[in-house]
């Protein structure tokens, strides 16, 4: 149970860890806007925030006891629509309220039309993840338990294809870019689903995988491939046409790996006990409130992306003032997040977490 225990705990660290990441991409593109052709931080991070959080998702959304019955998929479906779309809408119109310079409809309907929906995109692809994985899952478990596994690595196989046609519109068409595509956001899905599913093969061998990160090989490996990876994509570009996109796919794995097998490794400094793990892990299990939040409380310093692109190249300095002006977004969409949730109604629909009965104490 102890070890059990210390796994989630460096998994809750490296969700929070990789929440600040994801503000960090938004504080330089929206707060500094920086685009991805001047900013030397923009393309790195991108390459793995989105695949961890993710992987993690997918990770957590398998749990070896569970059995699907009508009445167990009906509830959690629930639930999951409950806290994944209800409260984007919500802070969707609040942002458009607030910081939108269009009259409110003509906004709201401009963001509904991208797939990425303003930003507010991640809890409805999530959902859409769920339920695909749901339905799978539930269908095959019927059968056995093996063939619920070997479900699992095909759809993961049918993911990573589809993922794969998404970078070759010049032989595949221009199939993703239908109005479904866009107003569903399922072109995200179809981009991110087989690092869930990934994360969730891996929970369901995590033994295996274990023996396989302690390995004295994996872990160097994965470094210099995402090494090697990283430089033909930001300074060599020696591949081209349809196996430019590999190298990109690879450093998104190998960098999503190097952080998983890194953070399980240091996993006794992300704990409870010590202080940057309860740091991370509280971040960790607010990511919701942080992600809703965070593009409302966004701060505009155009001049500090103009002074970062007349000072290129800078890794240090711009991935510093990134983060750290992150930290500071996430410190108040935690405060603001606390406030609300002094409501339990607000508690529940905001953020999805119902706030339990109280229990009757004897003091007799």
């Amino acid at each position: 149970m102890e070890a059990t225990k210390q796994r989630l705990e460096w998994l809750d660290a490296m969700r929070g860890f990789t929440m600040i990441l994801v503000v960090a991409y938004h504080v330089a593109e929206f707060g500094f806007l920086e685009s991805e052709k001047t900013s030397v931080s923009l393309p790195f991070l991108v390459l793995f925030r989105m695949p961890l959080f993710f992987f993690v998702s997918g990770f957590l959304a398998y749990k070896a006891s569970w059995v699907w019955t009508p009445q167990n998929f009906a509830a959690l479906t629930w639930k999951k629509f409950k806290v994944q779309v209800l409260p984007a809408l919500v802070f969707l119109c609040v942002f458009i309220i607030l910081r939108a310079k269009a009259p409110f409809g003509e906004a709201f309907m401009h963001r509904m039309e991208s797939p990425t929906k303003g930003g507010y995109w991640f809890t409805w692809v999530l959902l859409q993840m769920f339920l695909i994985y749901y339905i799978v899952a539930a269908l095959f478990q019927r059968i056995s338990k093996k063939a619920e596994n070997i479900a699992i690595v095909v759809l993961w196989v049918v993911a990573v294809g589809a993922y794969l046609s998404l970078n070759l519109p010049h032989t595949c068409g221009n199939w993703y870019k239908t109005d479904f595509m866009m107003y569903s956001s399922f072109y995200e899905t179809l981009l991110f689903f087989h690092f869930f599913l990934l994360g969730n093969l891996v929970h369901r061998h995590w033994t295996t995988v274990q023996r396989l990160f302690d390995t004295k090989w994996l872990f160097p490996l994965m470094v210099i491939l995402a090494f090697l990876c990283c430089a033909d994509i930001f300074r060599w570009h020696l591949l081209r046409k349809e196996w430019t996109n590999l190298p990109k796919t690879m450093a998104m794995y190998t960098l999503m790996l190097t952080v998983v097998m890194f953070f399980r490794h240091y996993q006794t400094h992300f704990t409870r006990q010590t202080r940057i793990g309860r740091g991370l892990q509280y971040i960790g299990v607010r990511t919701l409130d942080i992600y809703l939040l965070h593009f409302i409380l966004m701060p505009k310093i155009p001049a500090v992306g103009q002074w970062l692109d007349a000072h290129q190249p800078n890794f240090i300095i711009d991935i510093t003032l990134a983060v750290g002006t992150a930290l500071l977004v996430i410190a108040f969409c935690l405060l603001v997040s606390n406030i609300l949730r002094v409501s339990p109604q607000l508690k529940e629909y905001l953020f999805g977490r119902p706030t339990p009965p109280l229990k009757n104490k004897d003091n007799g």
